[in-house]
């Protein structure tokens, strides 16, 4: 594992497109299919890596706590054959377990993440109604080993802006967590 941040892309850059399959459903979800509505949260995330198996937990919450106010959606994009728990299927089992509300999508090719600019697992993207990025950075504070309760206060702050329709504190701290496992 190696400790990485995320990139921190611009505020204010277009969503990437994305067609990539539900692990779940088999579906092919897009980025288009979340036009009109009031925010697409993107997050990059996986199963082995510590750093998410922390708030995975905080994740399930979240997306229970926001169906249907904006698009949400997962996408793992972890070399599958040198990481196997992070297979369509590990992906699958994680999305059930912890009953996600949302699509859980595979990026076998690797395209979205490096369309993302996504670094790290987890990797948090929040767009506007209009596919503008308004929030990049951590879910909260909590960090494997320090103790910091698990909230989502960060992220749900920002969406709850983006909800509003206004933006979001500009004061964004990077997400921080494992590599994203490349080909």
């Amino acid at each position: 594992m190696a400790l990485t941040e995320s990139t921190m892309l611009e505020l204010g850059t277009t969503a990437p497109d994305f067609a990539l399959r539900d692990v779940v459903t088999g579906k092919t979800v897009r980025r288009d299919d979340f036009k009109g509505h009031k925010g697409l949260l993107v997050m990059f995330i996986c199963t082995h890596c510590p750093y998410v198996k922390h708030i995975e937990k905080g994740l399930a919450q979240l997306g229970s706590n926001y169906a249907g106010k904006l698009g949400i959606v997962a996408i793992s994009s972890n070399d599958a054959q040198n990481y196997p728990d992070d297979s369509p299927e590990g992906l699958k089992k994680q999305a059930e377990r912890l009953e996600f509300k949302f699509p859980y999508l595979y990026d076998e090719s690797q395209s979205v993440a490096r369309a993302f600019a996504a670094a790290c697992t987890p990797d948090i993207y929040l767009f506007d109604k209009d596919l503008k990025l308004a929030y990049r950075g951590q879910f909260d504070g909590a960090r494997p080993g320090n103790n910091v309760p698990v909230t989502g206060e960060d992220l749900r702050a920002a969406i709850d802006a983006v909800l509003q329709g206004e933006k979001p504190s500009a004061d964004q701290k990077a997400s921080i967590g494992c590599n994203i496992k490349w080909k």
